[in-house]
């Protein structure tokens, strides 16, 4: 991308004034209201993240040894989310744009009704795909934190998949993934 995708202004730059907004601004704004408590894993470009991130009423958490990749930055948040007493996550990347707010409310309510019937985490899947955020119960962050380093989140999930309710949304930023600044311009706003 050649810059850091946190830090993409969201919407994308447009011909209107922008609102100062960044996909982690965005991110941490649509999250607040549903979570008690909103983790953000950084790693070498944890201080400039930090401004964002602690403006929001965010927590920050580096991740020591960043260079092992995405997975390890998603077993050190796990970390914290049972290091701070909770049993569940909200789990989502950076490089999407925010979800909408109704597609987190209706993921909660089906979370609640799919962890009564022994499922370990929700899914939204939009036109087929698997997307983003991912919400898991404890059984689930165990079995990501089991894993070995050089895992990957989707191995993880494929292994378990039988525990996995995957739930349609009309949403398709839950799927929308930015590694181009082409991919990037062409996000509606």
């Amino acid at each position: 991308m050649g810059r850091d995708k946190a830090l993409l202004p969201w919407p994308p730059e447009s011909p209107a004034p922008s609102l100062g907004e960044t996909f982690l601004s965005a991110a941490i704004r649509l999250f607040a209201p549903y979570v008690d408590l909103v983790l953000v894993v950084a790693g070498k470009n944890a201080d400039e993240l930090a401004p964002i991130v602690y403006a929001r009423g965010a927590s920050l958490v580096v991740n020591p040894d960043a260079a092992r990749g995405q997975f390890s930055s998603l077993q050190v948040g796990l970390h914290e989310v049972l290091n701070r007493g909770r049993d569940a996550a909200m789990i989502t990347l950076v490089d999407r744009p925010p979800a909408k707010p109704e597609t987190i409310q209706f993921l909660i309510e089906q979370f609640e009704q799919a962890t009564a019937k022994s499922i370990w985490a929700v899914v939204p899947e939009y036109q087929g795909k698997h997307g983003h955020p991912i919400l898991a119960g404890r059984e689930m962050i165990e079995a990501f934190l089991r894993a070995p380093a050089t895992a990957n989140a989707r191995e993880i999930e494929h292994a378990h998949q039988d525990k996995i309710a995957y739930v349609p949304v009309d949403d398709p930023f839950v799927v929308s993934n930015v590694d181009t600044p082409d991919q990037y311009a062409a996000l509606p706003s």
